[in-house]
């Protein structure tokens, strides 16, 4: 791929004049500028001009440096490089900051450092000596195919913790959990129970009694509604953290990936105390939302100048395929519930799905779906169909999140109805061998994730890391989708690597696009928000092995430094 670097002219029609209209507010001069513009998307300047919050003239520092005035700032960037701001794609902001105050941290490597049950139990058991008896202990990240029993808790493993608390822990992927027995009273669950469509309440196989694990919302949520919620001071101050953390690793935009209709709420509080220095997308759920909607309700855009906005409508059509609840359409590789013929199964029937798809879409919304298994991934194209048919839209942009197990036909309908897929390529480091050898086994695994399949396509995706489900890491997601390595070191397809630019693109530009923000944000020209981040290297230049290693120097939002460090 060639680059065209402008060293020595201006290219005409792209960059602004050297003669602005006003003196710039701020120059950011001798560095690397990746615009992410032109054919090749990789066209190279070396300043920035800024006024007010947007970009005034991209160009060569000798030019630039003319138009400064005695009050515009001047920021030597030292050769470091510049590319626009990461754009998170998809996760659930601010979760972070909540988990790192109140949860228990049940994470094994490569995240955290939980190897057995007994450590589960003894890092609950430090915790409840700190909480009132009768209050809740709750933990997150547990994985049972990362410790040495290579199972879940159960029940009266966490009555070994407490049997004066109620106890609930979260699964890494969010889609299980596990309670003990007193939190199973509280909520009623027995083994009379009867099973919730779309979850399943698992039974202990001798005594036919629950064994504390419950699989997804609709059993989960049994326990999950009786959990305390957070007071607004609680959620304020973990906006706060977990924006200032996203900003140290170049966000810009964040992102909540699934909230009630009211849920833009405390960013905006958030924002009124000065504490927010990047701006959110807002993603209410589906059912929510088609309930609104038939009330004749809509959302009303926050009051936060521009920096929380609602974005996308978030549906589920599966769970998650390493907790054996995302939807195949083929077995998994080893079996599961000691079924050979287990695929899992669906969140909601196929037609409540495209009901709810029907009344949103209907109502001019974006809709993004949870699909991570091929056969939710067939529903979830199903519903967009339906909609599409009943109600054409030239521009919907609809979005198939995770889009995991994506088979190749799948891909061949996203390109024909201008369906964006959007990856959580970082399965392939945190899930590779194990989705390799256990879940879909060699074949199946490496075709995850298929950017490839994407780029060839000339279909615009999008990379995320849905964090907390994995740290909120930008250059790991270029680096896993560029090297595909598993965290044990094996290769995890290797026909579906992609380039640099091509990942870059992933959590820039494209991402910039799934949100219909392509004239404000994911490329540097004149014009568009001076959302920006500097890295201590240049992500084209370097060996590909390295793209997860390179520090962060500054991010800046609305040309304004919300995080700085002078050495990496």
């Amino acid at each position: 791929m060639s680059r065209i670097y402008l060293l020595a002219a201006v290219i005409v029609g792209l960059f602004a004049s050297p003669t602005l209209a006003q003196t710039p507010d701020t120059l950011l001069i001798n560095g690397t500028v990746v615009t992410l513009t032109g054919p090749d998307n990789d066209i190279i300047a070396e300043a920035i001009a800024i006024t007010g919050d947007r970009i005034s003239a991209v160009g060569r520092t000798t030019d630039l440096a003319q138009t400064a005035g005695p009050k515009t700032t001047i920021i030597d960037l030292g050769g470091h490089t510049v590319l626009p701001g990461f754009i998170d794609a998809h996760g659930h902001f601010p979760s972070t900051g909540l988990i790192e105050k109140h949860f228990v941290d049940l994470n094994s490597p490569p995240i955290g450092s939980v190897t057995s049950i007994d450590e589960t139990v003894s890092a609950l058991i430090e915790k409840a000596k700190t909480v009132p008896e009768g209050d809740w202990i709750q933990g997150r990240g547990y994985d049972d195919t990362l410790i040495v029993e290579m199972r879940h808790p159960t029940r009266w493993e966490l009555d070994r913790v407490s049997t004066e608390h109620p106890i609930y822990i979260s699964h890494i992927s969010g889609h299980l959990g596990v309670a003990n027995s007193l939190a199973l009273e509280l909520a009623g669950v027995s083994r009379d129970t009867p099973q919730p469509f779309g979850g399943k309440i698992r039974m202990d196989a001798e005594s036919g009694e629950p064994n504390g694990v419950l699989e997804e919302p609709p059993a989960m949520g049994f326990v999950t509604k009786l959990l305390p919620e957070f007071s607004e001071d609680d959620m304020i101050d973990a906006v706060a953290k977990a924006a200032t953390d996203y900003a140290s690793v170049g966000i810009t935009t964040a992102q909540q990936g699934a909230t009630g209709p009211n849920g833009a709420d405390v960013f905006t509080k958030t924002y009124e105390q000065g504490r927010l220095p990047i701006r959110v997308h807002v993603w209410p759920v589906l059912q929510a939302m088609a309930a609104l909607i038939e009330k004749g309700g809509t959302l009303k855009e926050p009051d936060a100048d521009g920096m929380v906005t609602y974005r996308a409508v978030k549906g589920f059509a599966d769970g998650s395929i390493q907790g054996y609840t995302g939807y195949l359409s083929q077995p998994y590789h080893s079996h599961s519930h000691n079924d050979p013929r287990y695929r899992g199964y669906p969140r909601m029937d196929r037609e409540a799905l495209a009901k709810q798809v029907m009344t949103v879409h209907n109502a001019g919304y974006q809709i993004a779906i949870h699909g991570n298994g091929d056969a939710a991934i067939d529903d979830v194209l199903y519903a967009f169909d339906r909609a599409q048919e009943a109600n054409p839209r030239d521009d919907a942009r609809h979005i198939v999140i995770h889009a995991q197990m994506t088979r190749e036909d799948q891909m061949d309908r996203m390109a024909e109805t201008g369906t964006i897929p959007s990856f959580f390529n970082m399965h392939t480091y945190y899930w590779g061998d194990r989705h390799w050898e256990i879940f879909m086994g060699p074949e199946r695994a490496a075709q995850m994730s298929p950017a490839s399949w994407a780029v060839r396509r000339g279909i615009p995706f999008t990379l995320h890391a849905d964090t907390p489900v994995v740290p909120m890491e930008p250059l790991r997601i270029v680096w896993s989708a560029v090297n595909r390595l598993s965290s044990g070191g094996r290769v995890i397809g290797a026909d579906q690597r992609i380039s640099v630019i091509e990942a870059l693109k992933g959590i820039t530009t494209y991402a910039a696009y799934q949100a219909f923000e392509e004239n404000d944000k994911g490329t540097i020209e004149p014009g568009k928000l001076a959302d920006l981040v500097v890295l201590a290297r240049n992500p084209l230049t370097i060996p590909p092995i390295e793209l997860a290693d390179i520090p962060v120097m500054r991010t800046m939002v609305g040309g304004r430094t919300v995080f700085e460090q002078t050495a990496p």
